[in-house]
């Protein structure tokens, strides 16, 4: 059986998925079309029902909960590893001109976690644009934009380019509740067969088992789609956001994800869910 497949290029997804897609386990008979794509465009293909299993934001997923469930494994979940609000102007480094300045802010998508965040820490600022996410940092240094919301690898290069970080919203979101912030998850549409489901659900764990015991297996797939990324930098972004979470939610990781999606609603930001949020046992 095939099932279309869509995840980001960025190191993590490759580094989890690699053993899946090459074949490298037992897939169970399962075979997958891939499409890579960045995690706004992933999002937006959820609202539309497109792919089968799909890595999205847990923002996104507040928005299409009724049509995807959230697989176990695959996740993108821990601490330290928020989204950055950095700045070029020194001005916007005092929380107090924020509001009275009224900057514009690069953001890598309306459904990111990023932007939700930034919307409980920050819910004054609304003069966003949407940029993909590797094109913030030059964004503001051009002047183009004053503020930029930066995830994955870009938390790693934005001060060696003179940018000066305002704010993590990651330590935000720690400091409020205690739990690992939840990034994205891997879905799957709940029209497929259940058996099915709970088959890629498998097989997408004994990926990361795999990866975990074999962690430069896959560098060459991972360096192909890293943009031109070093592989120290490749290894501590995996470092970052592959962790226990990612083999299994378990009650941490489900009691984050179900704090976010409680804050978001009691804040009118995402519909209220009438189906439960995750594989059916």
């Amino acid at each position: 059986m095939k099932l279309t497949l869509g995840f980001s290029p960025c190191p993590n997804d490759t580094f989890i998925f690699d053993a899946l897609i090459h074949h490298k386990i037992d897939t169970e008979g399962l075979a997958f079309e891939v499409f890579f794509d960045d995690v706004e465009t992933l999002n937006q293909k959820a609202l539309k029902g497109i792919l089968d299993v799909s890595k999205l934001s847990f923002h996104a997923f507040a928005h299409v909960a009724e049509q995807y469930a959230l697989l176990d494994s695959g996740s993108a979940l821990g601490f330290g590893v928020g989204p950055l609000l950095i700045c070029k102007d020194e001005r916007f480094l005092d929380p107090a001109n924020l509001d009275k300045l009224n900057p514009s802010i690069a953001i890598p998508g309306v459904l990111t976690t990023a932007n939700f965040l930034l919307g409980i820490a920050y819910p004054n600022l609304k003069n966003k644009t949407l940029k993909v996410f590797s094109d913030i940092e030059a964004a503001v240094l051009k002047g183009e934009m004053d503020l930029g919301l930066i995830i994955h690898e870009n938390r790693f290069t934005y001060a060696e380019k003179g940018l000066k970080k305002i704010v993590d919203l990651g330590s935000f979101w720690e400091n409020l509740t205690g739990c690992a912030i939840p990034l994205g998850g891997i879905v799957i549409n709940r029209n497929i067969d259940a058996d099915v489901q709970h088959k890629v659900n498998r097989v997408l764990r004994r990926s990361v088992e795999y990866a975990f015991a074999n962690p430069k297996s896959g560098i060459d797939f991972i360096r192909e789609h890293a943009q031109e990324m070093e592989e120290a930098v490749m290894y501590k972004h995996i470092e970052l956001y592959v962790n226990q979470y990612s083999l299994e939610l378990g009650i941490e990781g489900r009691k984050a994800i179900d704090l976010l999606f409680k804050m978001a609603t009691d804040r009118g930001l995402i519909p209220e869910i009438s189906k439960s949020l995750y594989l059916s046992s």
